[in-house]
């Protein structure tokens, strides 16, 4: 069973027609991975801030310092 030269260019026509519409628009994409990357950016700035200033690592900075500078040479 064969199709007429007719018949497949129109299919051909119509399968690329989809391929442009379904690959071509994605305008929006880019400014919602850009919403989302800042999002948990900002979550990951929060959690670093409350674990650096939290009495354990602020003991732990302070002892260290207080450590290095007290070595003798």
């Amino acid at each position: 069973m064969s199709l007429s030269t007719r018949t497949r260019r129109a299919l051909t026509r119509g399968v690329r027609r989809r391929l442009r519409r379904l690959l071509g628009d994605d305008a929006g994409m880019s400014t919602v991975e850009y919403a989302i990357g800042c999002v948990a950016a900002a979550g990951f700035a929060a959690l670093l801030y409350s674990v650096v200033t939290g009495d354990s690592v602020t003991a732990a900075l302070t002892q260290l310092v207080q450590r290095a500078l007290s070595t003798e040479f």
